[in-house]
């Protein structure tokens, strides 16, 4: 037969607390650090591997929206270049990378 342990007055108030502190834990961490992917890079498909890394390195190294976003124009030329080559017609992102980045106060 299993024995229960006693509930002492400390475990209603833990419970408590992680219900209260569980959204705001759980928003916080979606939230997390940018990253590259195919959802919400431009012509993801047309980069390789090794592309993709150093692209997402490049944009967490940005400090200032202009030069992220001179860097991100140039970058879009590039796949929409490659695009065109491959007889594709790449569609404009709803917001861009470096917006979310302003957006997060990572970039000034």
């Amino acid at each position: 037969m299993a024995k229960f342990l006693p509930m002492n007055r400390l475990t209603p108030r833990l419970l408590l607390a992680g219900v209260l502190l569980a959204p705001v834990l759980t928003s916080s961490l979606a939230e997390g650090p940018w990253h590259a992917a195919r959802q919400n890079t431009y012509g993801w498909q047309f980069m390789t591997p090794d592309e993709r890394v150093e692209h997402q390195r490049l944009m967490r190294s940005f400090t200032t929206y202009p030069e992220c976003k001179a860097y991100q124009t140039k970058r879009h030329a590039e796949m929409s270049a490659r695009a065109r080559a491959a007889g594709v017609v790449l569609q404009p992102a709803n917001e861009s990378g470096c917006d979310k980045l302003r957006a997060r106060g990572r970039l000034q």
